[in-house]
């Protein structure tokens, strides 16, 4: 991507030829943006405006949906927009700011969901600690580390890869663009040095995945050793959310990026991607707030409140309207 080289857009891989799948796509992708939408909203709205919900956990969950709602929006409007007007074509700098804000925030999420490993292994494990480790400035700071680790990593290499020649051709096998369908366009000779950054970026990553798996497993080993049931269960309706958003984050992404090259081909990178760049989103919102009674509570009385004030606005019309929760 180079200035050597004059390409001036990139062709997106199309969901279909057909035009009556592409609009399929477009309402389906439109659905789930839209759910990501709801749920994530809800989410960032009930943790900002319930004072109970003004804890470390759920600060993290916060910046979690934030994350989560951004990195949704980097790719499915894109997809949809050009499914539904029958266009495959992204601008040079349109796919390069798609590069840098999808590794952005991705890479913020997964550093995120380290730092949320550590606020369940104190509160579980150390929880008389708890206060003094995971103080207000504490959290701010680890909330910050996380958004600005996931900046650079973007960062470098959004630029090494927008550095790179290209000399084969500039059609993306992939309904956005990702780095490894960007170096399979450079020339054989130049894209090492962006392998070297993944490689860099892939031991960074498994030494927080080392320390997820070791917090995990120290916070199993005190669950158990609860006495009551009831304080299992509450240990355990805190975590396994966690958990699970992590599992499916962890697995999709790494399958797509450390896939064997002999097993790759464009409708599983397509079916791969959906589930690691657009499932997630929608789907964390779900996986939180079955688990986590608090925070359903908190989304019933947002919403309940919400309705309240609508009805009292339509009934006792310019007497304001207050949605509280």
């Amino acid at each position: 991507m180079s200035k050597g080289s004059s390409i001036t857009h990139f062709l997106l891989l199309p969901f279909a030829d057909r035009r009556e799948l592409q609009l399929w796509h477009f309402w389906l992708f439109l659905s789930i943006f839209l759910a990501a939408l709801l749920g994530n909203g809800l989410i960032i709205t009930s943790t900002a405006c319930d004072q109970h919900l003004h804890t470390p956990m759920y600060f993290f969950l916060l910046n979690l949906s934030l994350l989560d709602l951004a990195c949704i929006s980097t790719t499915v409007p894109k997809s949809t927009a050009n499914s539904l007007w029958d266009s495959r074509a992204i601008s040079y700098t349109g796919c390069a700011a798609q590069l840098f804000f999808f590794l952005f925030f991705m890479s913020a999420e997964f550093y995120l969901l380290t730092v949320m490993s550590y606020d369940r292994y104190v509160a579980i494990c150390k929880p008389l600690h708890y206060g003094s480790l995971l103080g207000s400035r504490a959290c701010v700071h680890m909330a910050a580390a996380a958004w600005g680790a996931g900046f650079l990593t973007a960062l470098l290499h959004t630029a090494n890869t927008c550095s790179l020649p290209l000399c084969q051709g500039n059609a993306v096998e992939q309904f956005f663009c990702e780095i490894p369908q960007i170096l399979k366009l450079s020339c054989s000779h130049s894209y090492l040095r962006a392998v070297g950054l993944v490689m860099l970026s892939f031991c960074l990553g498994l030494g927080c995945f080392v320390f997820i798996v070791s917090s995990y497993v120290q916070i199993f080993r005190a669950v158990l050793r609860i006495p009551s049931e009831q304080g299992r269960h509450k240990a355990f309706s805190t975590c396994l959310p966690h958990l699970a958003v992590l599992s499916l984050f962890v697995s999709t992404g790494n399958f797509a990026y450390w896939k064997p090259p002999s097993t790759s081909s464009p409708s599983l990178d397509l079916v791969v991607s959906v589930l690691y760049s657009v499932v997630p989103p929608a789907v964390n919102p779900l996986i939180y707030s079955l688990r986590n009674q608090e925070l359903k509570d908190a989304v019933r009385k947002l919403l309940t409140g919400c309705v309240s004030a609508a009805i009292h606005c339509l009934l006792y019309p310019g007497k304001g309207f207050q949605c509280t929760s």
